[in-house]
């Protein structure tokens, strides 16, 4: 294989599933966790006759309405940190940046002198003490899942 070509573990989440097989890994990764959440059978019935259009997704959206699903990924140009052995996080809403971060830093190795920085679809920081909610309803893809990009950076000190 030319050095070029980059294998499927290399590229991103989104160029390696289209939308409707992530819309649908996004049901399916909240399918295996009903028994996490406060939510009654009658509540989610009386949605979906409420609903006309309802549809799979929007049933997941209700069934895991305290979970935020986040797909982490290394930065492109990234070449001192490892990947993640998984890149799917289901994490509560109450979980702040700064939280997850340390997750993460637990996952990662990192030597004394390096940072670790979290962007948001690829493009933008955020604060550290917005809790996940808030960051899924604003970033948060049309697919379901909040993308995140990890990098590192070396400092001195």
């Amino acid at each position: 294989m030319p050095p070029f070509e980059r294998s499927m573990e290399m590229m991103p989440f989104k160029q390696r599933k289209c939308l409707a097989t992530r819309k649908d890994e996004v049901c399916t990764i909240r399918s295996k966790f009903p028994n996490k959440l406060p939510v009654s059978l009658a509540v989610l019935v009386l949605y979906l006759n409420i609903c006309e259009t309802s549809t799979v997704t929007d049933f997941c959206s209700v069934l895991f309405c305290f979970k935020t699903q986040v797909i982490v990924e290394r930065y492109i140009q990234e070449k001192q940190l490892p990947l993640l052995d998984k890149t799917k996080f289901l994490v509560p809403h109450e979980l702040t940046m700064g939280q997850f971060l340390c997750l993460l830093r637990n996952k990662i190795v990192l030597e004394a002198s390096q940072a670790l920085f979290l962007l948001i679809s690829g493009k933008s920081m955020c604060c550290m003490t917005a809790s996940m909610a808030e960051i899924y309803s604003q970033h948060r893809d049309p697919d379901g899942f909040l993308y995140m990009t990890y990098a590192s950076q070396d400092m001195f000190g």
